[in-house]
């Protein structure tokens, strides 16, 4: 099996970069990247030093339920090119290790999938976790602090 890394719709991220508001119904903020950890979700490229960006609340699931975490995310403040499906991890996933944790079709966490993985491997317990009749797609979040990276879905 193979697997894709998922960036953020292209529509949600143009309402979000016009001003719309975010998961907590605010408008999102505007900061200047140092070049450091400010990966935007939608390149899945990092925020370059001296460039805009935005901080918001992001909730990565259809409705509100108990399983649905929102959390805070980055975009560019202005308008780039969604980053290209992929079977390796993107450009923004610096970090040597991320939480990867799987999800069933009702967009609840299907319990005990998830685990620190370093990231040279996150794609191979992806495909793992979505050979599973279970598991409906994968979450890639933040070690440190759980923010929403990225999806991962079997190609």
């Amino acid at each position: 099996m193979q697997v894709t890394f998922e960036a953020l719709p292209t529509e949600a991220v143009r309402a979000l970069q016009r001003g719309g508001p975010d998961a907590y119904g605010h408008k999102p903020e505007r900061k200047i990247s140092d070049g450091d950890g400010v990966p935007c979700r939608h390149c899945m490229r990092n925020v370059a030093a001296g460039e805009p960006y935005l901080v918001l609340a992001y909730r990565p699931f259809p409705e509100l339920q108990p399983y649905a975490e929102t959390g805070p995310i980055f975009l560019h403040a202005a308008e780039c090119e969604r980053g290209p499906s992929g079977t390796q991890p993107p450009e923004m996933l610096a970090s040597p290790d991320y939480i990867v944790r799987g999800y069933g079709a009702d967009d609840r966490i299907v319990y005990g999938t998830g685990a620190v993985v370093p990231t040279a491997k996150i794609a191979g317990r992806a495909e793992a976790l979505l050979a599973r009749d279970d598991i409906a797609y994968v979450h890639v979040r933040s070690a440190s602090n759980n923010c929403y990276q990225c999806r991962i879905d079997a190609a």
